[in-house]
């Protein structure tokens, strides 16, 4: 698509249909997952893989330092010059044009930027989570890179990250970032009960069973964006185990409704977007969501900050 058929409201909100750009997600889905699984080999495991995703940057999706014998580096995925940029502790860095390019020669330049660092990335070069699963070095044919999709989904991305982090500083307990994990490319952020869950029974493509246990081998509640679910995306948020009444749980939020194909509560993106307040309406869904579930699930009710509590901030 061109950047014509791309545009951003005046309340910074951009439309981009997904159908509209499945080639060019499906070629940056694996880009992805070669930056992420680049960082997963060197960080060390912290619970549930949150030492994997990447964050959302001003410029675009980053790993955050990444520690490498004394040293650091990090990897940005810069849609603003539409560039990967590999910055190392030593002072040198190295640039990787985002252009369009196959699966396999991304894969190909990146491990040699990384090379020219002195960088060793023993990654498992097969993406997760996807079905079928072709090598990265063996992809040839995903190869498209729109760079006005990319640039709109990373203002997506903006928008939801800044709501997902204002519904995440009200929770008391254990609240993960706001992440972008790759595997299923979605932002997420995830508030835990306290208590333990009984063992996932797995079944992602291509992703070990024990992977998924850990990432919900305690109780909890998550929410998030991907661009899926809707003709523009959609917003969702699950409770694993699901409590008994979950689903039926009316959230008032117009709009929203339960997926039993996904399992999950769902706004469109788009509804949110042509709300009079989308950043009202989506914090209402985040809010109403994990209202059902802590409702259902018994949480405790002392997990939710009294916003009234919260102390002022002096400029």
């Amino acid at each position: 698509m061109s950047e014509q058929d791309t545009t951003t409201t005046d309340n910074g909100w951009p439309e981009l249909r997904v159908s509209d750009w499945q080639d060019t997600q499906a070629t940056i889905h694996m880009w992805l997952q070669v930056i992420g699984k680049i960082r997963m080999a060197h960080a060390p495991l912290i619970n549930h893989w949150w030492q994997v995703p990447l964050y959302v940057t001003p410029r675009g999706l980053g790993t955050s330092a990444i520690p490498y014998r004394t040293g650091m580096f990090d990897l940005e995925f810069d849609v603003v010059d539409h560039r990967l940029l590999i910055r190392s502790s030593s002072g040198e860095d190295r640039t990787v044009s985002l252009e369009p390019q196959s699966v396999a020669r991304f894969y190909e330049r990146t491990m040699a930027a990384l090379d020219e660092l002195h960088i060793e990335a023993p990654i498992r070069p097969v993406p997760t989570e996807v079905d079928p699963a072709v090598p990265f070095a063996e992809d040839h044919d995903t190869a498209s890179y729109d760079a006005a999709s990319v640039t709109a989904f990373w203002r997506q991305l903006i928008q939801a990250e800044r709501v997902m982090t204002r519904f995440r500083s009200t929770f008391l307990g254990k609240v993960s970032p706001v992440h972008f994990f790759w595997g299923a490319m979605d932002l997420a952020c995830t508030r835990f009960s306290g208590r333990s869950a009984p063992t996932h029974p797995g079944g992602a493509p291509n992703c070990a069973d024990w992977v998924m246990e850990e990432g919900y081998s305690h109780e909890l509640s998550s929410c998030g964006f991907w661009p899926g679910g809707g003709e523009e995306g959609a917003f969702y948020s699950y409770a694993y185990p699901e409590p008994e009444g979950f689903k039926e749980v009316e959230l008032g939020v117009e709009g929203s409704f339960y997926s039993e194909e996904f399992g999950q509560f769902l706004l469109p993106y788009e509804k949110v977007r042509r709300a009079a307040d989308p950043d009202a309406v989506l914090l209402e869904f985040f809010e109403a969501t994990y209202r059902a579930a802590a409702t259902t699930g018994h949480w405790d009710e002392n997990l939710i900050l009294d916003p009234h509590r919260l102390p002022r901030h002096n400029s």
